[in-house]
């Protein structure tokens, strides 16, 4: 990445930040291939309602950072929650009215497996059993073995020898009758809640979640799903379950979850960036994530080229096309670049028409003057010593990669060293703007990577 400061007064600095994702609080998502039922799992019949042989049970998970926990998965007017497949979702008519995952109850899977294949959301909770909750894993970190599939179940509603649930389609992993995805823990303290899927007047859920109803989709705006202290994966990892979806269609979703990470702080992360609200009000902070939407987008993570999206969840390197030239692209602009494709104006300086002059005498005051910013890259602080101007008080700005304003403030020309808190900050590409109250503007750019 190239950076172009006024001609002759700074070293061009090149930085390359790769992969780095501004949302670090949800590391990834995984979609997990959990079950895929064979024809012995349709003779589990209910009211005639069967599962389709080759449906496929999804388990949709979120990697966490340590100390983080979701509270709530939603819809809202700006960021609708949406889960969809090309052909029905399944769930058991059988099920009794638990219309989450948290809610069902272990005892139902021995008489009528195939409620263990149903499509719910929760957070973290896949059944329980009494007082003990049973969250959902990875089979691949599955310690205790199996109680859903074959011989720990009753065969369904035509009493299959062995039990069903059996198929070992390489395709799905680990067979159920090895691992389920099921491990006992604590209850979460607080409450539970939620909005937008029963109505009271009916008396059942009026969603495809629902055992009443079958559909493609759930698309609502106004859906929560809520517990109240938050929910964190019970394996050190931190991976939490948020739905199980069956289908036989191709699966899609944009979810919007609030995360309360290790400091203590609340965040919405969105699957869709078309409209968020103000991200500098501390008491509703809502950002972009890409792992809040699958299939996943692809393409340049490269922060060094101008085709990077903060949305793209997956590298596609031949995405990176246009390598990125910061600089000042105004020709009324002392420090005017041709070849700049990324215009920052705060880089732009003005003390006069240019024309053919050289900017040291244009500016003779920068000259002499050098804006020094260390650690770089930087962790959750940095330290800038401005060189040149004598006790000349001023302010500082710090803008991201989109030339937003992140963090600004005055300084004193008492101190020396100047020392900001970037904790807050999210990893990625900034630019510190220091100006004095006589007019000196310097810039330096920074990485922060931890």
């Amino acid at each position: 990445m190239k950076i172009n400061y006024p001609i002759k007064l700074l070293i061009i600095l090149a930085i390359t930040v790769k992969g780095i994702h501004a949302n670090a609080q949800i590391e990834n998502l995984i979609v997990e291939t959990y079950y895929i039922s064979d024809s012995l799992d349709a003779t589990d019949s209910t009211q005639g309602r069967t599962i389709e042989p080759g449906s496929v049970t999804y388990r949709v998970y979120l990697d966490l950072a340590a100390g983080s926990k979701i509270k709530k998965i939603y819809g809202d007017q700006n960021h609708p929650l949406i889960i969809r497949s090309t052909e029905d979702l399944y769930n058991n008519i059988d099920r009794p009215n638990a219309y989450f995952g948290y809610l069902i109850n272990r005892n139902w899977f021995s008489g009528n497996p195939t409620i263990s294949l149903d499509s719910w959301l929760t957070l973290g909770i896949a059944c329980r059993l009494s007082s003990t909750q049973y969250y959902g894993v990875l089979k691949t970190e599955d310690t205790d073995g199996s109680f859903v599939g074959g011989s720990n179940n009753q065969g369904g509603t035509s009493g299959i020898p062995g039990g069903i649930l059996v198929n070992n389609d390489p395709e799905a992993g680990i067979p159920l009758t090895v691992a389920d995805g099921y491990l006992s823990g604590a209850s979460p303290a607080g409450q539970w809640f939620d909005y937008g899927f029963f109505d009271a007047s009916l008396g059942h859920d009026t969603t495809v979640f629902g055992s009443l109803y079958t559909g493609k989709e759930f698309n609502s705006r106004i859906a929560v799903l809520q517990q109240g202290d938050g929910v964190a994966g019970i394996t050190a990892d931190n991976i939490v379950l948020v739905a199980q979806v069956t289908t036989k269609g191709q699966l899609s979703f944009e979810l919007n979850v609030q995360l309360e990470e290790a400091d203590g702080t609340i965040v919405h992360y969105v699957a869709d960036d078309s409209v968020l609200i103000n991200t500098s009000v501390p008491l509703y902070i809502e950002r972009l994530s890409p792992f809040l939407k699958y299939p996943p987008v692809c393409g340049c993570l490269n922060t060094d080229y101008l085709e990077y999206s903060a949305a793209n969840a997956c590298e596609n390197n031949d995405s990176c096309k246009t390598l990125i030239v910061f600089g000042c692209m105004d020709p009324l602009a002392c420090n005017y670049n041709a070849e700049a494709n990324y215009n920052i104006k705060e880089l732009c300086c003005y003390p006069g028409l240019c024309a053919d002059r050289d900017i040291e005498v244009v500016c003779p005051s920068l000259k002499k003057a050098r804006l020094l910013v260390s650690p770089n890259p930087a962790g959750n602080q940095i330290v800038w010593n401005l060189i040149g101007p004598d006790n000349e008080d001023g302010f500082f700005t710090i803008y991201n990669v989109s030339g937003e304003k992140m963090l600004q403030g005055n300084w004193s020309s008492v101190s020396e060293e100047h020392v900001l808190e970037v904790g807050r900050l999210p990893e990625g590409f900034y630019i510190l703007q220091v100006m004095t109250q006589k007019g000196l503007s310097l810039h330096q750019s920074f990485v922060i990577s931890r």
